[in-house]
């Protein structure tokens, strides 16, 4: 019979009775039980609705299957990563909608705009993955670690004071279960675009931190960083007309 999470923290008589249990698995493992995993499974415990679903048939199994969940999405940030295309084809209908009211338009050039939509498409996947592991580089040196691999739900970082934060691209872009969530628990919500006027807001961070390293410059530049070093991040179709620009300046 399995033990869950939630029942871990259920059973558990203290924060650091519950604590223990990973530290256990750690020592077994030959693991170490880092500022970022205490203060994500302490969110966990102080905040069980937010507990991920992971199960295991003893408490060090639960322990290792949360262990993996965080380390699997770690090894696999947007930087380190290899992304595929989309695996959908697109409705040859496209072309004819975009055709008949551009009619001046050849049937190669309409192929270009098929392909420059994907393109955009795989970079629109992957920019909420960047803004993230650029945050979670930039806020680590204010008590927040990101919680890689959704090991807290409903949170993308949690602080060392028990703070709780969701991070999203735009104003606009929050779903109705992640609004609901906030309503009964203390997170705090911030976004990089106000999707009605277009403007940012790293100055509430810089405000908040009195730093400036909080900016869409150093967002860019770390952007384009993680390109040049890992051009897979981006993925590209193999037919894609585009990718001979990439090919030629590796």
């Amino acid at each position: 019979m399995s033990v869950t999470l939630d029942e871990l923290i259920t059973i558990s008589s203290s924060e650091e009775s519950f604590l223990q249990i990973f530290q256990n698995f750690c020592s077994q493992s030959g693991q170490v039980v880092l500022p970022a995993h205490r203060t994500l499974l302490l969110a966990c415990y102080l905040n069980p609705g937010l507990a991920p679903k992971v199960s295991g048939k003893t408490p060090e199994a639960v322990a290792r299957a949360w262990w993996s969940k965080y380390h699997r999405s770690f090894e696999s940030r947007i930087s380190q990563r290899i992304s595929q295309p989309p695996g959908t084809t697109a409705d040859p209908i496209i072309n004819t909608i975009i055709g008949t009211r551009l009619g001046g338009l050849t049937i190669g050039q309409l192929e270009q705009i098929k392909y420059a939509h994907r393109i955009s498409m795989s970079a629109e996947n992957i920019l909420g993955l960047l803004l993230e592991e650029f945050l979670a580089q930039e806020l680590v040196d204010y008590g927040w670690y990101c919680g890689w691999g959704d090991s807290v739900r409903h949170v993308d970082f949690c602080n060392v004071d028990g703070s709780l934060l969701q991070i999203k691209n735009r104003s606009n872009s929050e779903n109705s279960s992640s609004a609901r969530v906030r309503i009964n628990q203390p997170i705090e919500m911030w976004y990089r675009v106000n999707a009605n006027t277009g403007a940012y807001r790293w100055s509430d961070l810089n405000e908040k931190y009195q730093t400036n390293r909080f900016s869409e410059e150093n967002f860019v530049a770390f952007v384009q960083s993680v390109l040049s070093k890992n051009p897979e991040a981006l993925a590209l179709d193999i037919k894609n007309p585009w990718k001979p620009l990439s090919d030629s300046s590796s």
